[in-house]
């Protein structure tokens, strides 16, 4: 009985995630723009993440075939020196902060996870890599306020930090019409960088 209740798929990406203090740092610096444009849709601190990979919606079986290659190739590569930076816009409706540092790894590694994925015989469509975290998201009709604000925190530069995991996230986005929630599936921990001689 309960199968039935449960979704046959799930929205899948994965992703790195900003360590705690980090997204604070760009917390803070966007207190003000949370008092001016309450209108925005915030994403949640907690859910901020830099996506390698947008999978799309799977079936619920596929998922537990990526843990083992995912687990692998996350042990393989050592973790990454990144900082958030910058502030801009997609189309004035999503407004995202940029990221800085090892951008080539981080290249490097977001090709590894699809080929990885492509390799598990899991079809979706590829997006160039365009790294960033995004923030929040126009309401409908309210595209000005993206500006502002991307302008307002444009000179922002974060502590740098070390990516410590690779995540595998579900998200509940086009299931229900509250705000978007994400849940790690699964993460697994980065390789030692005295290990792989970096």
């Amino acid at each position: 009985m309960n199968d039935q209740t449960q979704p046959a798929t799930v929205r899948v990406f994965i992703a790195l995630a900003p360590p705690d203090h980090a997204k604070e740092e760009l917390a803070r610096e966007l207190r003000p723009a949370y008092g001016t444009h309450p209108g925005m849709r915030w994403n949640r601190v907690e859910d901020w993440h830099i996506t390698l990979a947008f999978l799309g919606e799977l079936p619920v079986g596929t998922v537990p075939l990526l843990r083992p290659p995912l687990a692998g190739l996350a042990a393989e590569h050592r973790p990454l020196r990144l900082a958030l930076r910058g502030s801009g816009n997609f189309d004035d409706r999503v407004l995202w902060s940029g990221i800085d540092g090892d951008l080539e790894g981080l290249h490097m590694l977001a090709a590894d996870v699809r080929t990885t994925v492509k390799n598990c015989g899991v079809v979706f469509t590829e997006r160039p890599l365009r790294p960033h975290l995004t923030l929040a998201r126009a309401r409908r009709g309210d595209r000005t306020s993206v500006g502002e604000i991307a302008e307002g925190i444009a000179g922002f530069t974060g502590c740098r930090w070390h990516t410590e995991r690779l995540h595998l996230v579900g998200s509940n986005a086009g299931r229900s019409r509250g705000p978007i929630h994400y849940r790690d599936i699964e993460s697994w921990p980065l390789g030692d960088e005295d290990s792989t001689g970096a």
